[in-house]
């Protein structure tokens, strides 16, 4: 069954797959290729794409400068990267409602007022007992939102506090009350887990918002493993699982021109879990669950599970299901069908991985796909821990790509990779460490150079700066690898040519004229450089300028 017309949230609706400029003249592209060289730190990327700007940014839970947190890139390409300074949030300033493990950034932009709004997980500091009853609660993690009138930043908190939601489990038992010290051995049977009291709140991590057709805003998050001791039938243990949630948002706080409003969940969430002995003021809050590992085994989900008999009790048994993306496609009966990418297992083992589910309604019932996972390391091309990325598409609206973390060995740092990406008859994720063609809608490139002519004197070097864009007018960083000048004079003999960055110096030896040419070209997996064209039907243009230069 074919599949069309992909939405992944409202900006991707409004932004990543409506046509770019370059839309309007559909035979033409470019040849330039990319491959994924793991030369740009990053992790657990959300991509969006900026239609003033032209520009993809990501934004990482790596990557921010002194001072700031949660890095942030952009790229005319989604290959080449250009890394910004400072980074979405000042520390000191904003995200002060938590301390540390600020992870999971995504931003959403609304082109009716302009704002971008920046969602983050982060560990609490203060008030811990408040929100999560006990003042030891290990992993007391929330969600916060910042605003942005710019998808460069800086954002600023639209409240200094997490979003006002209390997830509270009342079937769980809380067997961590029950365990020692550490919290790392749970009870050895299901009977003295049962012994625990019952209900505990949910710290909960990686939001992903997702906006439907139908106006209606959800808030999907990764329930964290702590305090989820699940009972493991078939391997007769717990075993601590993060789950996927959902919870539908207001739509205030994203229609308010002045960015003032506290994002805030559905009244029907509101004390859904409360019960009627509880005390005046208590809040328990619902959720929906979408994704855990009892309801659907898959067991490429199982690489932590003996962790605590491996590392010889300094780990727990654990499952991961985090770092989740929603998007919508509409069915050839023009039938809405819903696909959610997730990562499984822990992000610093080499059998990190993508998996994915689907429903016919962003509440579920989901259900993984057999095929999962779809993205995972693979060896022969020394691609690792691969896994928590966005879902994004080109320029021009045709083709999907799915920006992710992954390392070039299973002793290396996260870095971003950019994988081609299909919805047909289900979901697939192309890994390639090769040369493969930048998204359509990229090109036709441009290059210009400051100077139409440039004049000298023999001997005194001349510089102009070349600079290549892309076809919705995004500027291409020359001092990433991926990208390169290569300048000739004509005749050779005329002088010398130095090239760095994207300055380009010519020096005359003598008075006459000549004539420089600037090319662009693209780095290539082997090591090498090619030159690049921009195509269109069966003709070929390099993407170059010829400049005079005169010297007297």
């Amino acid at each position: 069954m074919r599949r069309n017309v992909l939405l992944c949230s409202v900006a991707a609706l409004l932004i990543a797959f409506a046509p770019a400029p370059a839309a309007a003249h559909p035979d033409r592209t470019t040849d330039a290729t990319y491959h994924n060289d793991a030369a740009t730190p990053g992790a657990d990327p959300f991509v969006l794409f900026d239609r003033a700007s032209g520009y993809y940014y990501a934004y990482s839970t790596e990557g921010a400068g002194p001072g700031h947190h949660f890095g942030i890139y952009r790229s005319p390409d989604l290959a080449t990267w250009e890394h910004l300074p400072g980074g979405a949030l000042r520390a000191g300033q904003d995200g002060d409602w938590a301390h540390d493990w600020f992870w999971a950034p995504e931003v959403y932009h609304n082109p009716d007022t302009g704002l971008y709004f920046l969602f983050y997980a982060g560990r609490m500091n203060r008030n811990v007992a408040e929100h999560f009853r006990y003042p030891d609660f290990e992993e007391a993690s929330k969600v916060g939102v910042a605003v942005s009138h710019s998808p460069a930043g800086p954002f600023r908190d639209i409240v200094e506090a997490p979003i006002d939601y209390h997830p509270y489990d009342p079937a769980y038992h809380d067997v961590n009350l029950i365990m020692d010290a550490t919290q790392k051995k749970p009870p050895a049977t299901l009977e003295e887990g049962r012994t625990a009291p019952l209900g505990t709140y949910i710290p909960f991590i990686d939001p992903n918002v997702f906006f439907d057709a139908d106006g209606r805003i959800y808030l999907y998050y990764s329930r964290n493993a702590y305090r989820n001791w699940v009972w493991d039938t078939d391997l007769g243990k717990y075993v601590e699982e993060s789950n996927i949630y959902v919870v539908e948002l207001t739509d205030d706080w994203w229609h308010d021109p002045a960015g003032r409003t506290m994002t805030a969940i559905a009244p029907v969430h509101r004390d859904a879990n409360l019960a009627p002995d509880d005390p005046p003021g208590t809040r328990k809050d619902g959720f929906v669950p979408i994704l855990d590992y009892g309801s659907d085994k898959q067991s490429w989900e199982n690489a932590h599970v003996d962790d605590y008999a491996d590392s010889g009790g300094q780990k727990k048994d654990r499952r991961w299901a985090e770092g989740s993306t929603t998007v919508r496609t509409v069915d050839a009966h023009g039938k809405p069908l819903y696909y959610l990418t997730y990562s499984a297992n822990n992000f610093e083992n080499e059998y990190y991985g993508v998996g994915y589910a689907t429903a016919r309604s962003p509440l579920g019932p989901w259900r993984k796909n057999p095929a999962n996972p779809v993205l995972s390391q693979d060896p022969a091309q020394n691609l690792y821990s691969t896994g928590h990325g966005s879902v994004i598409g080109s320029p021009e609206g045709t083709g999907l790509y799915y920006v992710h973390h992954g390392r070039p060995s299973t002793t290396s740092a996260r870095a971003l990779y950019t994988s081609a990406m299909h919805i047909g008859d289900g979901l697939a994720i192309h890994a390639s460490t090769s040369d493969e063609p930048v998204p359509r809608g990229v090109g036709p490139l441009t290059l210009r150079t400051a100077d139409r002519v440039l004049r000298t004197t023999p001997g005194r070097p001349v510089t102009t700066t070349a600079h290549v864009r892309s076809a919705p007018g995004a500027e291409f960083d020359l001092a990433n690898q991926q990208n390169r000048v290569r300048a000739t004079l004509t005749p050779a003999a005329a002088g010398t040519v130095a090239v760095t960055g994207n300055q380009v110096s010519v020096t005359m030896t003598g008075p006459g004229t000549a004539r420089l040419t600037v090319g662009y070209q693209r780095h290539l997996a082997d090591g090498g450089y090619r030159d690049v064209a921009n195509t269109r039907r069966h003709h070929s243009t390099p993407v170059a300028v010829t400049v005079p230069v005169v010297s007297r």
